[in-house]
């Protein structure tokens, strides 16, 4: 599964904590409120205080974005305290090329440091809803598509397009595989949403008259459909899978992150509902 904070990151921010006591890494780490596994020992890492990062580094899911978000609020607390002495220290020229190159490490994995937070800006924390949402699957390929559209929003939208589309195309048939439900070789994106929807018992006929807001979630999940269907449009459009002219690119990056954000959205609800109902339950909504 892919890291939402690259190893370069981590050990930026490991080295830099040397220069912190034991009590104060162990502080640092509370902010995220974490813990280290005291009985771990790291290979080939030598010191009590690089150790007891990796102590509570080896805690830690990467993949996981909900573990993450704990961790960033650590390195968040670190790049305070180095603004903080550059403000007593403004001369600490060693100070400046840390906080520099911690920021840029960070900023590579899709961070932005602003006024004191540490915000997700790419791709990769929106992405890590589907990828911990299909943990319980065996579905390396959606794990592949996943690092492939985090890769390619800015390089190469259109492939981003196309591979948000497979995204949920691939989520779909391992969500009716994993219920026993036969999938027919003809199914386009369209059908294959509709099955898994009827499947878990997402369609609008599903929702009971005497439901409180019944007509608004109707519309809710009808909309599932429209979203589907617009994915495959533009996939078709502007998307890989149906070859390349030479006409001027007119795919930019920010329409890639609208269909990816979709597709992520739709994939980790439909693989979410997948899971919290079992392959028994036929409870509607």
């Amino acid at each position: 599964m892919t890291d939402l904070i690259s190893r370069n990151t981590r050990n930026l921010f490991r080295e830099h904590l040397v220069s912190y006591t034991l009590g104060e890494i162990d502080m640092a780490f509370g902010a995220g409120d974490l813990s280290p596994d005291l009985s771990y020992t790291p290979p080939n890492i030598g010191g009590q205080r690089r150790t007891r990062v990796e102590q509570y580094y080896s805690q830690i899911d990467w993949s996981d974005a909900r573990a993450v978000r704990k961790v960033v609020a650590v390195f968040e607390t670190i790049l305070l305290n180095l603004d903080d002495a550059l403000v007593l220290q403004p001369s600490w020229d060693a100070g400046k090329d840390v906080r520099t190159k911690l920021r840029r490490s960070i900023e590579r994995d899709g961070y932005s440091y602003e006024d004191g937070n540490l915000r997700a800006e790419s791709s990769r924390l929106q992405l890590a809803g589907v990828d911990s949402a299909l943990a319980r699957i065996d579905a390396p390929e959606l794990r592949r598509q996943i690092a492939r559209i985090e890769d390619s929003i800015e390089s190469d939208p259109a492939l981003a397009v196309g591979t948000a589309k497979e995204l949920v195309e691939s989520a779909c048939k391992s969500i009716l595989e994993e219920r026993g439900v036969p999938i027919e070789p003809d199914w386009d994106l369209v059908r294959l949403a509709k099955e898994t929807r009827d499947c878990l018992q997402l369609l609008p006929s599903n929702v009971q008259d005497g439901a409180k807001g019944a007509e608004s979630i109707r519309k809710l999940l009808a909309n599932l459909g429209v979203v589907v269907q617009s994915l495959g449009e533009v996939r078709n459009l502007y998307g890989t899978g149906h070859g390349r002219t030479h006409k001027k690119q007119v795919m930019q990056p920010r329409h890639a992150r609208l269909a990816a954000g979709a597709a992520t959205t739709l994939a980790t609800f439909l693989l979410e509902t997948h899971w919290e109902r079992g392959t028994g339950s036929r409870n509607a909504v």
